[in-house]
């Protein structure tokens, strides 16, 4: 969650907020956990979600899941509980793309939600199926994009363009770096 070159907490749980743009990433291997969101053909995208699912499982089943590396960063659970979001919130943006005509993605605030879902204090034996429902729910509705929806558009709050196509690739990438956070297998 943070980096040296960040700025010191800025809220009540001590973490020091992300505010980085990742979008980057979709024109570049990612310096930090290796993946190279670019080169994922958007059909892999709900395979590879499915994939990972295990894998926070299995981190969620750790001993020491709710303990926090340091004060400034999240521990797993709290990465996996920001991972069961994030399957959620792709899934509504990714309905709005294929239902709608260049829709605009409200703002989501992880910091906001880390805190307003008190991932800090979540179960993690609920969390892991959590994780199983809506990975899959995710993974579903990308399977379902046919060939002619993938360069359907949206924009997210602060300007960034994406197409399906993209979006299942930058949503990945997040995925995957957040298993590298913790420390589990990335493939």
């Amino acid at each position: 969650m943070t980096t040296p070159s960040q700025p010191a907490p800025a809220d009540p749980s001590g973490i020091t907020p992300d505010t980085k743009d990742w979008t980057w990433v979709l024109d570049h291997p990612c310096p930090e956990c290796g993946f190279e969101s670019g080169t994922v053909d958007p059909d892999q995208v709900g395979p590879a979600v499915r994939a990972t699912i295990p894998r926070w499982q299995d981190v969620l089943a750790r001993p020491d899941a709710a303990v926090r590396p340091d004060e400034h960063t999240w521990s797993p659970l709290e990465y996996a509980a920001h991972v069961r979001d994030v399957f959620a919130i792709f899934d509504v943006r990714l309905a709005s793309m294929v239902e709608g005509d260049d829709p605009l993605f409200a703002n989501w605030d992880q910091d906001a939600a880390a805190l307003a879902g008190d991932y800090e204090h979540q179960d993690p034996q609920l969390l892991a199926r959590e994780i199983a429902i809506a990975g899959d729910r995710v993974a579903g509705r990308f399977d379902a994009v046919g060939p002619d929806d993938w360069e359907r558009p949206g924009r997210r709050s602060n300007g960034s363009v994406f197409t399906v196509r993209t979006l299942g690739q930058y949503f990945l990438h997040d995925v995957v770096h957040h298993l590298h956070d913790v420390g589990a297998p990335t493939a």
